[in-house]
This record gives C-alpha cells, structure tokens and sequence, in this order.
C-alpha cells in the first residue's frame, strides 16, 4: 500500500501590482503588468508547499492605494477564510507595505494568518527577489507558526509584525526593518520560524459604509512656526498628526496655531525620530511634551507619523470620541499592552 499523499493546505494568494508585477515595456521604466497567475506561475516550488488559488485585486502602483482598497481586501479575504482557506499572501508595491499592513492588522480580528510581500527589485532585472519572497510568504502563511501572530511582512526570508515594519532604505532589498524591536521570525531551509509572538492586538471596527475621514500628517522643522496647521480645518480635515522634535517637543512660536487646531479636532503627538516612544513627564519648558500634552495633544507612544495617521483615520470612522481615541493609541502605540488594573 502506498502512503497517501497528506493534502495541500489552500492558500489565498491576492495580486496588487506593484515592483514585484513590474516589467520594461518599450518605454524607459518599468510598469505594473504581470498577472497574480504570471507571478505564482514564476515561483519554482511553490505548488509542493500549499494550493496556491491566484486572484487579481488590484494590478497599481502602491502609491495608488487607498483606504478603501483596503477595506475591499479585508471583505474579500473573510470571503476565502469562509471557504476554508489556511492562510493569505498579498503582493503589492513596497512603498505602501507598512501602511497597509498596519490597516489590515487593525482591522482583521482572525487567527488566519496574513502576509504581505513584495520585491524591491523587478523582474526585468538581475537578481530579482520577488519570487523568492513571494516563496517564503506562502511557506509562512502555510505554517502553523503564523496562526494567532496577527498581520506580518515578510521580505528577504525576515518576518516582521505588521505594527512595527518600517521600509528603511529607497532601493536596498534589505529595506524592511522594525525600529526598536527587529524581526519577529525568519525563514530558515523553507521552515518558518516565529520566535516572537505579540502579546496583544487591537480591533478597530470600521463600519461597513463609513467615509474615511482625512487627517494631516505635518513634520516640524527648526524655526518652522507651524502657520500651515492654521489653515488645516478650512481644508476639511478632521485630525492631524504632528511629527515633533525629538520625545515629543514643538517651537514655543507654535504653540498658538496648536491650541486653536486642538480646540477643533484631534492632534495627536508623534516624533520625527522614527524610533522610541513620545515621552510623558520628562521635560516642562515651553514647548515640552508635559505641555502639549496637557494641552490636549493625544501622545501616539511607539507610533510614528505615518502609522499614526492611519489609526486616527480609523478612530474617526469608527466614530471614537477623543477619550477613546486616546485610549486606542494607548494601546496600538504601547510597547508592552494594554495596562490591566
């Protein structure tokens, strides 16, 4: 008698576009073109790790990504988990992976796992790493390591969580890192590996039919007086992020177009640096964090700008008011979890 062969686990593989679908046409650049099917098609061994089923969502660039492309993906991924899937795999360009990524962990409550690959080189060149990236995400997608862990980014056999991925570098392969923290797993001989599992996560439920409400996202720099933050609720913004100096500090010339944006909506207060946390009770000159935030500025913690935006988008959607805001970035900026009394 022979052994039967054990069954595939099925594996949802969903297609943006992006570098890793881009080719030289008879222009100068390249342009997403490939098909999910081209690219699935492309990888050697892919078929003995899982049933991959190939769906084109979108074929962009990620610049061209929305919100709302987003909340479609998730609706069409809860589809495929009905149907009995293992796991999902997304391609798109790496531009907008930390975004995205961070979105959908936010929004996605399953223990199905989820990972987003790409390639920071296309096909068209030598060396190209989408194929095997798009190898070791659905290796980890496929494995049981990934259950439970919440949204990860996989790139050049590194696992990242979606809350922390950072792309680094505008063309190095090696681009993706987690400031602070470093990868949560690897990819060893085709085996994937979870070393570290998230202690926590959080779920924002977005309405089906909300409006995404568009929040700013301003960086300050030295002697800037913040005149442009005067003009943002007249533009129909509904929140803003301040990337500020350092733990969390602001030009006292500032301080005046802040308060006023604060009375109107809500500012929350991020750090340019890219790493740490904003601080709470260190520093109390004009200015300081201690200040702002007693002004009312809602401290993003761990969050940078950019991931900072996007959660207060999703707040408003949800229709938090500022307490819950508060506590959302309480938690989702947190490096060690909620706080349990």
């Amino acid at each position: 008698m022979t052994a039967q062969r054990p069954t595939a686990p099925r594996i949802d593989y969903f297609a943006l576009g992006g570098t890793i679908a881009s080719v030289r046409g008879d222009g100068v650049g390249a342009i997403p073109t490939l098909t999910a099917a081209d690219i699935a098609d492309s990888v050697d061994g892919l078929d003995a790790v899982a049933d991959v089923r190939a769906h084109q969502f979108l074929l962009k660039p990620s610049p061209e990504i929305t919100v709302g492309d987003v909340l479609r993906l998730r609706e069409a991924i809860a589809d495929v988990v009905t149907a009995g899937t293992t796991g999902v795999v997304i391609t798109q360009g790496t531009d907008t992976i930390e975004e995205t990524a961070f979105i959908m962990d936010l929004l996605w409550e399953g223990d199905q796992p989820i990972v987003f690959t790409g390639a920071m080189r296309n096909p068209s060149l030598p060396g190209s790493d989408g194929p095997a990236n798009l190898l070791a995400a659905v290796q980890l997608a496929a494995s049981e390591q990934a259950v439970g862990v919440g949204v990860t980014v996989c790139l050049g056999d590194e696992i990242h969580a979606a809350r922390y991925a950072h792309k680094s570098h505008t063309s190095s392969p090696a681009t993706f890192v987690s400031p602070g923290l470093g990868p949560i797993g690897w990819i060893a001989e085709g085996r994937p590996v979870v070393a570290l599992r998230p202690t926590f996560r959080h779920l924002i439920r977005h309405p089906e039919s909300a409006e995404q409400p568009p929040v700013a996202l301003v960086r300050m720099g030295l002697g800037d007086d913040g005149r442009i933050l005067g003009a943002l609720a007249g533009l129909g913004y509904r929140g803003v992020v301040i990337e500020a100096f350092g733990g969390g500090h602001l030009p006292e010339s500032a301080l005046p177009a802040i308060a006023s944006l604060a009375a109107d909506m809500p500012v929350i207060l991020a750090s340019r640096t890219g790493a740490g946390e904003v601080l709470s009770d260190t520093y109390r000159f004009r200015g300081s964090e201690i200040e702002l935030l007693d002004m009312g500025l809602i401290r993003a913690g761990a969050l940078d700008g950019l991931k900072a935006r996007l959660l207060l988008s999703l707040c408003l959607a949800a229709e938090q008011d500022c307490d819950a805001i508060a506590a959302s970035f309480a938690v989702v900026g947190s490096t060690t979890g909620p706080v349990r009394g």
